[in-house]
């Protein structure tokens, strides 16, 4: 595990391997260790770069509102220490957000985009009011929230199968801080529209959607890519494809990476 130093806070990040510059970034509550099974693969043919995003696992919170412009920045100083000039992001939900910020801050250094359950859209009205309620709901029982905010991201016939997975998840969940949770949300709660980027910009993109996601309506979310050239891949589970879905999504994304 490496760090850097980012606006006075301590921003933690993993590389390795040699080839293609691949950036992985995780979703809310989740921490770069998300891709540890999928690291061991990708790093064969190319250079993958994990990074904890901003209060979440071993990086420092920066305020009471982490903005995914401020973690695309944070993103950005990774690369720029590692002098790395161009990279495939893939962004997991809220890593989905920031790669698609740092698309819009820094064009040029993207090779290639892929969102996994995640929208280019910004949040609507009702979610966030949703936002709001879960500020609330983990100030005041920080391990209830958490506990069914993680099961609940599975589709309801995986969390039997997957109770190990899950357990796992919630264990690293709990440890994000409060401040890191709070300002993570209101970070998203505030984020801008970016679905223009699907449509108008030129570098390869992919789309990955679980049809029984419970966080991201899938109808909704796949008709941002329709009549634009995202290559869009559709899971039969829930919000989790990463682990739902794993050896799927590794074949998916190894193709993607040979085509960009």
């Amino acid at each position: 595990m490496k760090q850097i130093q980012f606006k006075n806070t301590t921003v933690s990040y993993s590389d390795i391997g040699k080839g293609t510059s691949i950036v992985l970034l995780h979703g809310f509550l989740e921490n770069q260790s998300m891709w540890d099974k999928y690291i061991t693969t990708f790093s064969k043919k190319n250079r993958i770069i994990t990074i904890d995003l901003l209060g979440h696992g071993e990086t420092e919170c920066l305020g009471y509102v982490h903005t995914m412009e401020d973690n695309a920045d944070a993103v950005h100083a990774v690369l720029a220490e590692l002098r790395i000039r161009k990279v495939i992001l893939v962004g997991h939900s809220m890593g989905g957000y920031v790669a698609l910020a740092f698309a819009e801050l820094y064009p040029e250094y993207v090779k290639g985009i892929a969102l996994l359950n995640s929208t280019a859209r910004a949040d609507s009205e009702e979610r966030r009011v949703n936002r709001d309620r879960a500020i609330r709901a983990v100030k005041q029982s920080f391990i209830n929230f958490i506990s069914l905010s993680i099961a609940n991201l599975f589709s309801e016939g995986n969390r039997e199968r997957l109770v190990n997975e899950i357990e796992s998840v919630k264990n690293k969940a709990l440890k994000t801080p409060l401040q890191g949770i709070v300002a993570s949300l209101e970070g998203m709660k505030i984020r801008n529209d970016r679905e223009v980027l699907l449509h108008l910009t030129t570098f390869p993109k992919l789309l990955v959607l679980g049809e029984k996601d419970p966080v991201l309506q899938h109808d909704e979310t796949k008709q941002q890519v329709e009549n634009t050239k995202v290559q869009l891949v559709v899971f039969p589970d829930g919000h989790m494809s990463p682990i739902e879905n794993e050896i799927e999504l590794t074949a998916v994304l190894l193709k993607f990476f040979k085509g960009v």
